[in-house]
């Protein structure tokens, strides 16, 4: 059995089980187009390790191409189809723990800022279709994928919710909106309907009136960064990511919970059930601690700890 076929029929075997595993197919495609058509039981471990580490240092990404590849492994062999298991028996750690960027007010308000001086006619993300998508990942706290499957009908302006459906873990949830992205989605509803669309038609077209493709929107997200200037400024070789407005919206959202007094421990599980996690163990990894978080998380236990147990 060459690799193609035991890939196909691994994907197969997982989509089966009802799971998406679309980034982890992508990846067994790589590995494939890397080994061409070879036999399973030839596959060499020394390139695969090279698949595995690429050319850069070890990352993260190199613990999900290798559990990917453990994945195929285990189901190959446990099917019969190979005996031979490839794979570098030690996994070594990343030198530096990936910690996502959390936007400070000012960067927000550059990055927006950044999106007129980024403009130009040859483009196919309109300016105010990209400043009213920035402004929804972070005032709804949402994947991209979440914000570009977005209907017109998804959105209730009476009801102030956005239906996100079947996004990661397969749910389908209900998010609130505030005043303020209210007043965007509003802006943006009234140029979107002058076009008469169809009430499944996308929340976010380009300019030639198709669905917006995730690639279009990072690319964007990038000339934005450069031109704001928003790098940044720890050890971290990764810069800035779109994603991180996600993370950036639950970690400003703790802040202001921890200044205004309020029951974070209990406000948590209601956090998790807006970002869409299963459990509170799943947002946890979105509170990154900053020093103003971290400050503000010390001025709560020494108030508590001086005696006001009201905390």
């Amino acid at each position: 059995m060459n690799l193609s076929e035991a890939v196909a029929r691994y994907v197969a075997h997982r989509q089966s089980l009802g799971m998406r595993f679309c980034r982890q197919a992508s990846t067994l495609k790589s590995f494939c187009r890397k080994h061409g058509e070879t036999d399973i039981d030839k596959v060499e471990s020394e390139r695969v390790l090279e698949f595995i580490a690429g050319t850069g240092p070890i990352t993260l990404n190199w613990r999900t191409k290798y559990d990917t590849l453990r994945g195929l492994y285990r189901f190959l062999v446990a099917r019969g189809y190979t005996t031979c298991d490839p794979l570098p028996s030690v996994v070594p750690k990343p030198s530096i723990s990936f910690v996502p960027h959390i936007f400070s007010r000012d960067e927000l308000k550059r990055l927006l800022h950044a999106v007129d001086t980024c403009q130009s006619p040859r483009r196919l993300l309109e300016g105010g279709t990209l400043r009213a998508l920035l402004l929804l990942l972070y005032g709804a706290a949402l994947r991209l994928n979440e914000a570009l499957a977005l209907t017109l009908a998804d959105v209730d302006m009476t009801e102030q919710t956005l239906l996100i459906r079947e996004s990661k873990f397969y749910k389908t949830r209900l998010v609130p909106i505030d005043t303020d992205l209210r007043g965007v989605l509003a802006a943006h509803l009234a140029i979107r309907h002058q076009q008469r669309p169809a009430s499944d038609a996308p929340l976010f077209v380009t300019r030639a009136g198709g669905p917006v493709p995730d690639h279009l929107v990072q690319a964007a997200f990038r000339r934005l960064r450069i031109a704001a200037k928003v790098l940044r400024q720890d050890q971290i070789p990764q810069q800035p990511r779109l994603h991180d407005l996600r993370h950036s919206a639950a970690v400003h959202r703790l802040v202001h919970w921890y200044r205004s007094g309020a029951d974070v421990q209990r406000l948590l599980p209601k956090l998790a059930t807006f970002l869409g996690h299963v459990d509170v163990a799943s947002t946890q990894r979105y509170l990154t601690l900053i020093p103003e978080l971290l400050n503000e998380a010390g001025a709560r236990f020494e108030r508590y700890a001086m005696g006001d147990r009201h905390e």
